[in-house]
């Protein structure tokens, strides 16, 4: 029996952190067994925000390292197809197609359009044609390799509704082509960053990269934020919301001591030196079998670069196959030598 297939992926922005592990990577290393996955490196949505050529030309080193950071961390490049947009040229076709299907108010609705102008700091009047119409980029992504289940944070969640009107009108103006894809959302939190701002980030300077060698995290460890108002270590601390245990409770393994840390945190015997001691050794012991296979890949010349461009060609093989089903049920036929 054929697998259901998946789509998720990424904006080539840089090197991975423990955000991304906790958001996105250990759902998908549990996902590659059970689904047909298509992880899609998505540079065309780069461009929503990033336009220039310096832009562009960061992309292919981006792209790299997205991809070296989710093998290290355990995806088998036999069990996924890795591969990028801008590769794969049906995607422009069915973007024009799927643009004929929505409306502009319906988008104009989408909070996260406007959170996205704000975060690129545009002005309203900034906003380009490409950032409104996102969403129905994002539905082409999904609609394309016809996938049925789509892993996503919550923010993205109405994205994937847009996706899900699209796929029913076209079914029903057309006849049936694509699946209408359900959404997963993991059951995880946001882990935070070391700084105790709400959220991990590279722009923020306030993560843990998955390729940090162990100095880097213990020194990044010992610089993170507890609780302010303990200003000793015999003073009780506050465990609940504290990053550090936050971390201790995802990263350590070794429940019990844990639990040791905490009871005696909260009664002011035991100092942020020693938790966060045992929280980098704990950390360091997570990130070790990634550092090892990360070690492995790179001694293969060329590898990475294998991998995605295998991608492509897969992918690009499955689109072919889309689009020709999509002109078929439209009509789109005639005068085709």
């Amino acid at each position: 029996m054929n697998k259901q297939r998946i789509l998720t992926g990424d904006r080539p922005t840089g090197k991975l952190h423990l955000g991304h592990y906790v958001g996105s990577i250990a759902n998908r290393l549990r996902l590659q067994d059970e689904y047909e996955c298509f992880f899609i490196i998505a540079d065309l949505h780069m461009l929503t925000t990033k336009q220039t050529k310096q832009d562009i030309a960061e992309a292919p080193q981006n792209i790299r390292d997205l991809v070296l950071d989710q093998l290290a961390a355990g995806i088998d490049p036999n069990k996924v197809t890795f591969y990028v947009q801008s590769a794969v040229k049906e995607i422009y076709q069915l973007n024009l197609i799927f643009e004929m299907l929505v409306t502009v108010p319906r988008l104009s609705r989408l909070p996260s359009i406007k959170e996205m102008a704000r975060a690129a700091r545009l002005e309203e009047e900034q906003i380009p044609f490409g950032l409104l119409g996102y969403p129905v980029l994002q539905a082409g992504d999904i609609l394309l390799p016809r996938a049925h289940l789509v892993p996503v944070g919550k923010d993205n969640e109405a994205h994937v509704e847009i996706t899900r009107e699209i796929a029913r009108r076209f079914n029903h103006l057309y006849g049936e082509v694509f699946p209408i894809p359900e959404v997963l959302v993991p059951d995880v939190g946001t882990l935070p960053g070391t700084d105790g701002q709400a959220k991990m980030s590279k722009s923020l300077n306030n993560a843990i990269f998955l390729s940090d060698d162990a100095a880097t995290v213990e020194q990044k460890v010992r610089s993170m934020y507890t609780d302010p108002n303990r200003i000793r270590a015999d003073i009780p601390g506050r465990v609940e919301g504290n990053p550090v245990f936050i971390y201790h409770d995802i990263f350590n393994p070794n429940k019990e001591e844990v639990e040791d840390l905490k009871t005696r945190y909260r009664q002011g015997r035991v100092g942020d030196v020693e938790v966060k001691r045992k929280l980098a050794a704990a950390i360091n012991a997570f990130l070790d079998p990634i550092r090892e296979r990360r070690r492995q890949y790179e001694s293969q010349p060329g590898f990475v670069e294998d991998v995605i461009l295998t991608g492509n060609r897969r992918m690009r093989a499955v689109a072919r196959e889309t689009i020709a089903m999509v002109e078929d049920a439209m009509g789109l036929t005639y005068f085709r030598d």
